[in-house]
């Protein structure tokens, strides 16, 4: 069976459609995420914001393991860490398992602010998709889901 919009010219159009409603999307991501890091503390940028989004799911951890895992720059990561100590938002405390090594974790201020934001963030969410069937949604996170596989 041939695939709708199959063809040189269908597939174009469609990757020009997907490359905009995308740049729109990461456009509004941006604009998301600083609204919301802002409302976790006034001097968090979007950057730092991501990386406490991160930390939250993680921590405690090795500063070192986070460059591990999310592929960032070790000095980007140093940096990061350290905004988000001075905010009061993380922490480094002793490593159990070895007492030389430091550990990286959210403040229970910096728990309670992200976690009020997420909440927000999910009730935004499941507004707007609020006339959308639960087939879609299915959908649309199963797509996403394979766009950041393959990215």
């Amino acid at each position: 069976m041939a695939e709708v919009g199959a063809g040189t010219e269908g597939r174009e159009t469609a990757a020009q459609d997907l490359e905009r409603e995308l740049s729109k999307l990461f456009g509004r991501a941006r604009s998301l995420s600083l609204t919301f890091a802002a409302r976790v503390h006034p001097g968090l940028d979007s950057a730092s914001y991501a990386l406490l989004v991160h930390l939250s799911g993680i921590a405690p951890v090795r500063a070192a393991d986070v460059v591990e895992l999310t592929g960032l720059d070790k000095s980007t990561v140093s940096r990061q860490i350290a905004r988000l100590e001075e905010l009061a938002l993380v922490e480094r405390v002793a490593d159990p398992s070895d007492g030389r090594a430091r550990l990286v974790q959210l403040t229970g201020t910096g728990a309670a602010r992200l976690a009020e934001v997420r909440e927000d963030r999910r009730r935004q969410l499941r507004a707007t998709l609020a006339d959308w069937s639960t087939v879609d949604i299915e959908e649309f996170s199963r797509l996403l889901g394979r766009l950041n596989s393959d990215l």
